[in-house]
């Protein structure tokens, strides 16, 4: 792989979690299989107190625990480390920028960075509108000399309107071009095999449409409660924290036509026509298509578990969503008529995130299934996370008997390639940034568009308080009303286990 030219990553909000846990890790495995040029830097810039020794201490702790080369030897970590530097300023003061520009003047210098700079918003939200106004001030977000580049992690926006106003004010100072809306989703590998499974295979393409899917079903669940971020998921939720950006990408890249061409350009146009096709939901849908969950107290395992409400930094009377399930239709030539199902949600029996392709029932149903049910047996499942891999169930003749039907898999998991590296999504996604491969990375145009199919739920929640909030407990599937949103007496919600392949038998959770 062509490395990239050199650069500096200058990440804001250094001093934060997300810096220690996955960027800094996501840098040095691309150090570690050489993909790094020979001149880069990284700078953190934060207001917390902390001199270049100190920051390398304190990131070279963070590689150890959650680099994908924590056993490295401590001379490698510290040859990385000293690529790494540290600047303290208030990042809501702009005359501080000018700090933040002579450090990168003299870095510059000093590694050959040709004037070549991205910058990492790993701040608050409240942030995003000051640092592109701030780095504006000083020139910084010029490419006269060099490339500039800002990555924004998500919440992109609370709502359609702030999304609109953010993407207004960003464009102030920086080209469309030039701005990567990360969403740490869209980098993993199994993420990304969607358009693999679909292009690169004649065998699915042709069925991949309404003429043979019944329905398509994709599942973000999590075993996790809200932990300690109760603050700002209660203004948050599950409809905002999940469905308006992950799910709804990986809707895009199961339901997109196919590219012309395999590049950047062509697959976000792609993706951009599936969400501009999203049936807008109808007062109906609004009251029946759409359910909403928050989880209650309850014993899992002998370990007692409190409710939402109970959580730190959560209201005691919040009405706030940590499940989510809806049905929605695609309004083009492909998927007219099939509806897809999405469901997300805390506090559930396992983590795991699966896209599932149910195909139609053979049209004359000459077997049964084996516990006497008439269904199709012909499911895709992709799992995202974790046992990442594919699962195809089959109908096969049970032995001995003259025309009943069990259901078999056939499975692929990509723990089988030993030989292979898997690179953590973080660690893809800057390396596309660093050579300026934005397909991975949200659309302007498209992160409205997502908000502008939520929000009519948004709306109608705020408008009528009355709606239902169903109590679920911890460690359930969510409300038992989410069943009846699959159309078909025979159809339910796939409920996975933690291993791909043993659904349908006891399996550990």
């Amino acid at each position: 792989m062509k490395k990239a030219n050199n650069q500096a990553l200058v990440i804001f909000g250094a001093s934060g979690d997300l810096t220690y846990r996955k960027l800094i890790p996501a840098v040095f495995d691309l150090y570690m299989n050489n993909l790094l040029p020979e001149g880069y830097v990284v700078l953190g810039v934060s207001r917390t107190k902390y001199t270049d020794k100190e920051f390398r201490k304190k990131m070279s702790e963070g590689i150890r625990q959650f680099s994908n080369f924590k056993d490295t030897a401590y001379e490698k970590i510290n040859d990385f480390v000293a690529k790494i530097f540290y600047l303290s300023i208030d990042t809501e003061n702009g005359d501080d920028y000018a700090l933040v520009k002579e450090k990168l003047s003299k870095l510059n210098d000093k590694f050959n960075l040709q004037h070549n700079y991205i910058f990492y918003l790993s701040t608050p939200p409240s942030l995003y509108p000051l640092i592109p106004k701030f780095l504006y001030g000083q020139g910084l977000t010029i490419q006269e000399k060099g490339f500039r580049r800002i990555i924004i992690e998500k919440p992109f926006g609370h709502d359609l309107q702030s999304a609109i106003e953010l993407n207004k004010l960003l464009l102030e100072f920086f080209s469309e071009d030039q701005i990567y809306r990360i969403d740490h989703y869209l980098g993993k590998e199994t993420v990304q095999n969607l358009m693999v499974t679909r292009f690169a295979n004649g065998i699915y393409e042709p069925l991949w449409n309404r003429n043979y899917v019944e329905h398509v079903e994709i599942t973000a669940a999590e075993s996790l409660g809200v932990e300690d971020r109760g603050g700002y998921y209660d203004n948050a939720g599950a409809l905002r924290d999940m469905i308006q950006n992950h799910l709804l990408q990986v809707v895009s890249l199961v339901a997109m036509e196919p590219p012309i061409k395999n590049t950047p350009e062509d697959i976000r146009y792609e993706k951009m026509k599936v969400f501009r096709a999203l049936h807008p939901l109808s007062e109906d849908d609004l009251k029946n298509n759409v359910i909403r969950g928050q989880y209650t107290a309850s014993n899992i395992r002998g370990k007692h578990y409190v409710g939402y409400r109970e959580e730190p930094g959560v209201n005691s009377e919040s009405r706030t969503e940590t499940y989510v399930a809806m049905k929605f239709y695609i309004d083009n030539w492909r998927w007219a008529g099939v509806p897809f199902y999405v469901r997300t949600g805390k506090r559930m029996p396992t983590r795991v995130s699966e896209v599932v392709i149910h195909f139609r029932p053979s049209p004359l149903p000459l077997y049964k299934h084996e516990d006497g049910e008439n269904k199709g047996f012909n499911q895709l499942i992709l799992r995202i996370q974790p046992d990442e891999g594919i699962l195809l169930k089959t109908g096969m003749k049970v032995p001995g008997s003259s025309d009943k039907v069990k259901s078999v898999n056939m499975d692929f998991h990509y723990s089988e390639l030993t030989d292979h590296y898997i690179p953590e999504a973080y660690e893809r996604l800057i390396l596309d940034c660093m050579q300026g491969d934005n397909t991975l990375f949200m659309q302007g145009e498209a992160v409205e568009e997502t908000w502008r199919f939520v929000q009519p739920i948004l709306d109608y929640w705020e408008k009528h308080p009355e709606a239902a909030l169903y109590g679920y407990p911890a460690g359930s599937w969510g409300p038992d009303v989410a069943d009846d949103l699959i159309e078909g007496a025979d159809n339910t919600w796939r409920y996975p286990c933690k291993n791909l392949a043993d659904d349908g038998i006891y399996c550990e959770l």
